[in-house]
């Protein structure tokens, strides 16, 4: 017997070759397959939360638009519901006809029913109208009729279910948003289908599914590929590559992510720092201004009156982050509007004292110097209301025979273990040096205990050309500031 295996096992018995070929493709094999495994899971799951959320976007931006729709269609019927009595018959079908009448887009129309099941409007289906649909339920047999009555007594919400669309009456999902007319004991209501969001869904799953299969095909033309440069070029030359590789395209990936989520993390600071709490109050103040009402109370209107000013303060804070995006008054009025405009802004939100100067460039700079020195005053007074402790700050916008230069001071504590006209690391003045850099712009940085100086120049090719001599135009523009 042992003479049988001893044969059987010379016979598959390797060569050294084969024995090393084997021990190094081998680990690598296993590893391409649970790499593979583990890819197309997490790929799965990833794509599966994805999916989730943009169905959550997609239909909670349906229920904004049906809010709006509905809110429409209480401006429209809301002087003759307000002034009319509970048994005002006349009001009661004029207002059915003014809903009848505004319907939207190639499905969208207002629905009524009394709060005894009776239909009311329909323009779109009516046959409908006149007939009691209590107990009424979808295909699926979901309520639909009860609970759109359930939903107005309750003051107002959403309601799911699946109904014929006009166009086609083949049935499909619907979302509706449904308030109470109280007065009336009537619900007003209007729907949307998401036939659309659902089918986008699906071919989301649909790409998803495919580029997760295509995934999977390249990770396995990739690890055959990596087995025959292993059987041609050997491990330490694969391993080799393989580590550059990772390495360049880790940096790469890393610089891409670091890039994007600076931007999404100023934004979204912007946003919960300053609107978001603006808005958390109003809806405080409201709320209290709510139960007054409901309860008697005369200081009712205190609270709206508040809830009104913190609405025309958040209005404010969304113009002001609009305006750090992208500012209007830079393309309309140039230059100097836009940066006198930012200063008072500043010294208003942070009641630094300010100082503006400059001379009447009547938008003689092109767009991307324009930008470019908008772009380094607002980082500059970031930096001075953030760090710099200063209780004036200066901006200083002159032409020369060399171009323009602005120049930001203010008289704070300087910036810490830092050198004059050295490259400094923080990220917003190494924007400030990329952003002239692209305009072939200068950067100089004087730092010291008593304050900061920050001059950007750009170039003569960066002033449009006017009539006259441009550069004798410059002097004579400085002087006059």
């Amino acid at each position: 017997m042992s003479n049988r295996w001893q044969n059987i096992w010379s016979r598959i018995a390797l060569t050294y070759r084969q024995k090393i070929f084997l021990l190094t493709a081998l680990p690598l094999v296993l590893a391409v397959a649970a790499i593979s495994i583990v890819v197309t899971i997490q790929s799965r799951q990833l794509a599966e939360g994805e999916i989730r959320a943009l169905k959550f976007q997609l239909i909670e931006a349906k229920r904004a638009e049906l809010k709006n729709y509905l809110s429409l269609a209480r401006t429209a019927i809301g002087s003759i519901y307000g002034n009319a009595a509970p048994d005002d018959e006349e009001a009661k079908l004029a207002v059915t006809q003014i809903l009848s009448a505004m319907i939207y887009g190639q499905e969208g129309f207002f629905f009524v029913y009394d709060y005894d099941g009776n239909n009311l409007v329909s323009p779109r289906q009516t046959f409908l109208i006149g007939k009691n649909w209590k107990g009424l339920q979808d295909v699926n047999g979901v309520p639909v009729v009860d609970t759109i009555i359930d939903t107005a007594r309750s003051g107002g919400g959403y309601h799911t279910y699946d109904w014929a669309k006009p166009t086609t009456n083949a049935n499909a999902r619907m979302v509706t948003y449904v308030v109470g007319l109280q007065d009336w004991k009537w619900a007003l209501g209007t729907g949307i289908f998401i036939d659309d969001v659902l089918s986008t869904v699906a071919a989301a799953e649909a790409e998803t599914q495919a580029r997760i299969h295509k995934t999977f095909v390249y990770i396995v033309l990739i690890a055959i590929l990596a087995l025959t440069a292993v059987f041609v070029a050997g491990v330490l030359l694969n391993l080799h590559e393989r580590r550059l590789a990772d390495v360049k395209l880790r940096a790469l990936t890393e610089r891409i992510i670091d890039t994007q989520e600076e931007e999404r993390g100023r934004v979204a600071r912007e946003l919960h720092d300053s609107v978001s709490q603006l808005l958390i109050g109003i809806r405080y103040t409201l709320e209290l201004a709510r139960k007054r009402v409901v309860g008697g109370d005369t200081m009712a209107s205190d609270s709206l009156d508040k809830g009104i000013a913190g609405l025309n303060d958040t209005i404010h804070e969304v113009r002001r982050i609009s305006a750090d995006l992208r500012p209007g008054i830079l393309d309309d009025l140039g230059l100097g509007a836009a940066l006198k405009s930012l200063i008072d802004e500043f010294s208003r939100r942070t009641k630094i004292e300010t100082e503006f100067k400059t001379i009447v460039f009547r938008n003689l700079l092109d767009e991307d110097a324009k930008i470019a020195l908008y772009r380094i005053a607002q980082e500059a007074l970031t930096n001075t209301e953030r760090h710099a402790k200063a209780t004036h700050v200066s901006i200083d916008v002159f032409s020369h025979r060399n171009g323009a230069t602005m120049r930001v001071q203010d008289n704070g504590v300087g910036l810490s273990d830092q050198k004059s006209n050295e490259a400094i690391g923080g990220l917003g003045l190494r924007n400030m040096q990329e952003r002239l850099d692209q305009l072939n712009g200068t950067l100089k940085i004087t730092s010291n205990a008593s304050g900061t100086i920050i001059e950007a120049s750009v170039p003569l090719n960066h002033l449009l050309s006017i009539k006259g001599n441009s550069t004798t135009e410059g002097r004579n523009l400085r002087k006059s500031a």
